[in-house]
């Protein structure tokens, strides 16, 4: 059985799969540039049983998935590569979905980001936020950035994860890697007692909940840069999605902490190439300028797109900004362009040439 999954997983990483989805007695699928593709192997009860098996080894996570039916966890296959891996049932039976975890980091340049993320990298001290739906690029983004400050300057690097999705080596920094279920009980203990233990960058794989937000808060508001991702699809809702921690009256001092202490919120999409041999990232970013600062602290978060639109000289930029940059490079076709913006019928205006407001017109 170990060996079948391991052609599985060879397969896909060959064919260059981000996801490998695995269902019982049904076609292995994986997810070439964007779309499914299925293979000709159909997994049966039994080879379920034999994967699970040999990868949920820990007593702790064999009572998670037991109790709850969902498991996250990191599994290497030798000479293969490193996967993190999903494992839930499904009409009760098994599934895993797996997302290839390249050895190499890319850098900025490499993943087609704007440079300005680097600079982002480089602040001393603070809250940066990555946002996106699941498999919008995220985590990869956040490695290129850790991985930046690894080559140039030199920190302590503390990162917390569930699991762990990329390993660093030591260049210029000095990494620790905890991931939660095997080093650590959970992410808000390690927050704790990372305060202790003497970090310059922290980063913080998922904001879960209230807690976990108020010891990121707690961390930079002494002095610490805190990296860290949000499920949400733009820099504004991202803001929102944070004070729906709280209660309305809690509100008002937490958008005041985030006025002060926010960095960055970077809101990733991935779009399909127009030559259809991958996938490139849209990414809205917002920085905290006087103008933001201003907008967060009186409570008037529908005016950040225009700040954000109208920012483009300090290095900030909507989604369809973005868009029209890779549309006018060549780098994705008008039509998934539309498909993936916020505001198709301004895309579409600005593809004319007609600009409104603060928009600022980008040739390229």
């Amino acid at each position: 059985m170990a060996g079948l999954l391991h052609d599985i997983l060879k397969e896909g990483v060959n064919a260059g799969a981000s996801d490998i989805h695995i269902k019982e007695n049904s076609p292995v699928h994986y997810r070439i540039s964007g779309s499914l593709v299925d293979c000709n192997f159909v997994p049966d009860k039994a080879f379920l049983a034999a994967v699970l098996n040999e990868m949920i080894t820990e007593p702790d996570h064999i009572t998670a998935y037991r109790n709850h039916g969902d498991l996250d966890i990191s599994h290497v296959e030798e000479n293969v590569g490193r996967f993190r891996v999903n494992i839930h049932r499904e009409r009760g039976g098994q599934c895993l979905t797996l997302r290839h975890v390249k050895s190499r980091i890319m850098n900025v340049s490499e993943l087609g980001l704007p440079p300005v993320i680097n600079r982002i990298a480089s602040e001393p001290r603070g809250i940066i936020i990555l946002s996106g739906t699941t498999g919008s690029g995220k985590s990869t983004t956040m490695a290129a950035m850790l991985q930046y400050i690894n080559e140039n300057m030199n920190k302590h690097i503390i990162t917390i994860e569930d699991p762990i999705e990329y390993e660093f080596q030591d260049e210029n920094c000095f990494f620790e890697q905890r991931e939660v279920g095997i080093d650590t009980s959970s992410f808000n203990s390690a927050l704790k007692h990372a305060l202790r233990q003497d970090p310059d960058v922290i980063m913080v794989g998922e904001m879960r909940d209230k807690n976990s937000f108020e010891a990121a808060l707690q961390a930079a508001d002494t002095g610490h840069l805190v990296l860290t991702t949000l499920h949400s699809s733009t820099a504004s809702q991202t803001i929102n999605r944070i004070l729906d921690f709280y209660s309305k009256p809690e509100q008002e001092p937490i958008r005041e902490a985030l006025s002060i202490n926010l960095r960055a919120i970077i809101a990733q999409r991935l779009i399909p190439t127009a030559l259809g041999d991958g996938v490139a990232p849209a990414v809205e970013i917002m920085l905290n300028n006087p103008s933001v600062r201003k907008l967060l602290y009186e409570n008037h978060l529908e005016k950040l797109h225009t700040v954000i639109e109208g920012g483009r000289n300090e290095g900030m930029q909507s989604f369809n900004q973005s868009l029209l940059t890779l549309i006018n490079s060549g780098v994705i076709t008008e039509e998934d362009a539309m498909t993936n913006s916020n505001n198709p019928e301004q895309l579409k205006m600005n593809l004319k040439g007609i600009f409104i407001g603060g928009e600022s017109q980008i040739t390229g």
